[in-house]
Parts: C-alpha cells; sequence; structure tokens
C-alpha cells in the first residue's frame, strides 16, 4: 500500500488547501478562471514576478504539501503533459523576433523539467529529481515511478502533476487529440509514503498505465480482477475522456463524475481526480474510488484510492 500524508490542488475548483471541496463543485463554464491563492504567502515576491503561472501553481501547492509533513523528503517527481508553455512561446517569439543573441531565460524556464526543478530549489532539496511527460498518462507514469522509488526504500516521495493552457492550444486542439472540450489549467501536488502515520488521508490500493489500450476491451474489469475488486464495491468513479458518452465499462457503477465537467481538460487533470477521490474519503462520503482516464484515445491510466 502506498499512503497519501497530504495533498492539495489549484483548479478551477476550491480546492486549495480546502477540505470538502469535494462536495461543492461548481460546473465548469467558458468565462471559469483558475481559483488561486494569495501566492506571496507562500512564496518570495521577487521569485513570483519571474514564475510562469505554471510555476506559481506547482511550487505553491508542493510547499503547501510539503509543510503539512513534518517529514524528510526524499524525492521529488513531477508528471506534465504539455510542460511550461508560456516560456516555451515566449522563447519562440523571442527567437522569431529578436535580432542577435537571444535571452536564455525563457529558453531555460520552458523545460519540461522546469516545474521539478523549481520546487527543488525553493525546498532546497538535494534529492531524485524526475519528470515525465507521457501525454495524458504523465502523472500516471509519475505516479509508478514514486512507488518504485518507495519499494526501493525511500521514506517519502513529493508527487505532482501540472499543466497549463494558453490560447495557442486552442488552435492545435484536433492534434492533441483532446477532443472539442473546454481546456484549462490546473496542478496537483501529494506526499505519498509506504507509512501510515497521524497526517494519512488515504491510500493508493493499485495502479496500471495501459498503452493503446482501446476502450471496449474489458482491461478495466481485468483490472479490477486482477485486484481482487468487485465493481459493486467502488462507491464513486472519476474519470476524464474526450468522449462525450461514458465507455459500457463505466456504466456499470453506480456513480460516475466526468472531470472534464467541473475542471476542464488538461493532460494530468487525474492528478486532479486523486484529489478529489482523496477529499470524498476524507470527509466520510466514499471509501472506495476509482480513477478512469482516458483523456486520449490511445492510453489508459487507471488508479484505486481507498480509505485507511
Amino acid at each position: 500500500m502506498y499512503y497519501i500524508n497530504s495533498i492539495t490542488s489549484i483548479s478551477h475548483q476550491a480546492s486549495f488547501n480546502n477540505v470538502g471541496f469535494s462536495n461543492n463543485l461548481v460546473k465548469l463554464e467558458s468565462n471559469s478562471e483558475v481559483l488561486k491563492p494569495v501566492y506571496k504567502e507562500y512564496l518570495n515576491p521577487r521569485v513570483l514576478r519571474r514564475m510562469s503561472n505554471i510555476l506559481r501553481m506547482s511550487v505553491a501547492c508542493a510547499l503547501d504539501c510539503a509543510n503539512k509533513t513534518d517529514e524528510n523528503i526524499d524525492a521529488i517527481i513531477v508528471g506534465t503533459g504539455l510542460g511550461c508553455l508560456t516560456d516555451t512561446a515566449k522563447f519562440l517569439n523571442n527567437f522569431i523576433n529578436l535580432e542577435g543573441l537571444v535571452p536564455p531565460t525563457a529558453f531555460i524556464q520552458s523545460t519540461h523539467n522546469t516545474i521539478a526543478g523549481q520546487v527543488s530549489l525553493t525546498l532546497k532539496n538535494n534529492g531524485y529529481n524526475m519528470t515525465h511527460t507521457q501525454n495524458n498518462v504523465s502523472f500516471e507514469v509519475a505516479l509508478e515511478d514514486a512507488m518504485i522509488c518507495l519499494d526501493n526504500g525511500m521514506q517519502n516521495v513529493l508527487l505532482g502533476a501540472g499543466d497549463e493552457f494558453i490560447p495557442f492550444l486552442d488552435e492545435i486542439v484536433d492534434s492533441l487529440e483532446l477532443g472539442k472540450l473546454n481546456l484549462t489549467s490546473g496542478a496537483t501536488f501529494l506526499v505519498l509514503s509506504k507509512t501510515k502515520n497521524k497526517n494519512t488521508l488515504a491510500k493508493i490500493s493499485a495502479s496500471k498505465t495501459i498503452y493503446k489500450g482501446g476502450l471496449e476491451d474489458g482491461l478495466l474489469t481485468e483490472f479490477l480482477t486482477e485486484n481482487k475488486v468487485n465493481s459493486n464495491a467502488i462507491d464513486l468513479v472519476y474519470y476524464s475522456s474526450p468522449f462525450s458518452e461514458k465507455t459500457v465499462e463505466l456504466k456499470q457503477f453506480s456513480e460516475e463524475i466526468s472531470l472534464n465537467k467541473y475542471v476542464g481538460v488538461y493532460p494530468t487533470n487525474s492528478a486532479l481526480g486523486l484529489h478529489l477521490a482523496v477529499d470524498k474519503i476524507q470527509t466520510g462520503k466514499a471509501s472506495k474510488v476509482l480513477i478512469y482516464n482516458n483523456l486520449t484515445k490511445s492510453n489508459l491510466g487507471l488508479m484505486l484510492i481507498e480509505s485507511i
């Protein structure tokens, strides 16, 4: 078992440091905005000015999680599907429009591993630092890495995910295979451990990532069978899918909630689904929750979250 000892998110819901937010979800509208905390309460204003939106969200979540645990962080692992798009666009515009040498700052901050690196610098943590980018299952792959680290002797892993929206994405949405849906931003971080303590909120009892998996070939049923879980025992499913209709396998559950409907579409929105699941468990509204991530047609991510 892998225990979640703290977790927080910044999203279009009131998810930041707010227990019970999953019980008061508001349907996402085209003009909805990310609900941000007061960043200067977590970040030095001088550093804050140089941070893009995704860095602000991610570092604030990471600091909030780290501050809620008394344990040392052995590793920082991040999943991101698209990375730091604002700085990528800034670097490319400079490259095209400026003559002579291009300022390197935007390039340095545009790489996918900037998020994990900035969290490491802020926490003054020199441990294992890794970024995974695997389209819509970037967070699930990062989770697998965290589990491997814990299985090999690490005690606490700071695991996170984040992606940001820029207007250019609306122009290339078809090539991203994300459907005609509301593209948004979000970040989630948690502290994962193999040891339960007084702060433990829930546990991840199973996780599986499947590439080129397809939709109707019994992969979800196979996952539940492998983990000896009856579908009737699952109280709730949070799912992320580009399709307007639920898959046949999802229809077997009594309650399913679309992440896209409440937090919009970004490659790692399944991490927010994990936070929603933990919050439901923390408030006593569920004891076993499934996260079903089929945001792209080719990859499937599955996570089973349970009460302790």
